[in-house]
């Protein structure tokens, strides 16, 4: 069982807090590290694993949406959102990543789960459960990948560069900052919204695994997460005996409609909701839709089949 270090509530500037109206809770991991974690209603329990910059707040309305009737459960990831913020002594891989989630999950002694992810919650999440595949009842996926692809923007790639892009990323805050503006194509983000993605990233410390997230994009067969990637992507083919949700943001600038269609071709009985003017801050462009949707998707009875479509 998790032994809590805490579920006090972190002192949150009003203006978040009322669009953050949780008491996360707080575990020590076996990598030295506390997570920060919501826990949010009973029942059947829906799991958020968020990427990279944003944190549980991502999902703030999708847990509002669901507390009544479900368990949820959104990490922060090591680094980011509430959790922890190691100085020294944390790998910042997606194996560590995978581990850490896994080890929370097992825990909280779920015997079920739906899962959610987004972005670099894709390769982390689907990491966790293909090792608890029995475990998952179903998927929703939204703007992702887990699998090795060789397209990235360039924006991101110059990112990824030693100085220039640690620079840019820790010091001038130009990826968390930058994706508040791009991530939305509807309207922008409202300032309260605003301040909430951004408000564990406002110094160069606390956007350390900001920028370790973006280093840790695999590229090339010699990168350190590479192997661990494609270990992911072999075990794809295994989901198309779980219920599957495509949920995609047709405006992202990072993971645009190439990769809903890659997925289309690893699980070909996923439900595809398209969102044509969403953003990758899919859930800030089409929120009410997209939490109706989820809604209904773990909502179906137990042995509900595949290729039921949304609405």
């Amino acid at each position: 069982m998790v032994d809590d270090v805490s579920a006090e509530n972190p002192s949150l500037p009003a203006d978040i807090a009322a669009l953050y109206p949780y008491s996360p809770k707080r575990q020590r991991l076996s990598c030295g590290f506390e997570m920060s974690y919501l826990d949010e209603g009973e029942g059947h329990a829906v799991i958020m694993v968020h990427g990279n910059p944003t944190w549980s707040f991502f999902y703030r309305d999708v847990v509002q949406s669901l507390k009544a009737n479900f368990r949820c459960i959104v990490p922060d990831h090591i680094g980011c959102g509430l959790s922890e913020n190691p100085r020294r002594g944390y790998a910042y891989t997606l194996d560590q990543r995978v581990r850490d989630l896994g080890e929370l999950i097992d825990g909280l002694d779920i015997e079920r789960f739906d899962l959610i992810v987004h972005d670099w919650g894709g390769a982390i999440g689907i990491g966790m459960a293909l090792e608890r595949l029995p475990k998952l009842r179903r998927l929703a996926i939204m703007n992702t990948a887990a699998f090795v692809d060789s397209r990235i923007p360039r924006r991101i790639s110059f990112c990824r560069t030693p100085l220039m892009g640690k620079l840019i990323v820790q010091g001038f805050n130009g990826f968390a900052g930058l994706a508040a503006k791009m991530a939305v194509s509807k309207k922008p983000l409202p300032k309260p919204v605003k301040e909430g993605y951004l408000y564990p990233y406002r110094s160069w410390s606390s956007r350390k695994a900001v920028y370790q997230f973006v280093r840790d994009i695999p590229m090339h067969v010699t990168h350190r997460s590479f192997s661990r990637l494609i270990e992911i992507e072999n075990g794809l083919l295994t989901l198309r005996e779980v219920p599957v949700a495509l949920i995609w943001g047709g405006k992202d600038f990072c993971f645009s409609d190439h990769f809903m269609n890659r997925w289309k071709r690893f699980l070909p009985n996923a439900t595809v909701l398209h969102y044509a003017d969403a953003g990758h801050y899919l859930l800030e462009d089409e929120g009410e839709k997209i939490c109706e949707a989820l809604e209904q998707f773990v909502g179906y009875d137990e042995d509900g089949i595949p290729d039921t479509l949304l609405v």
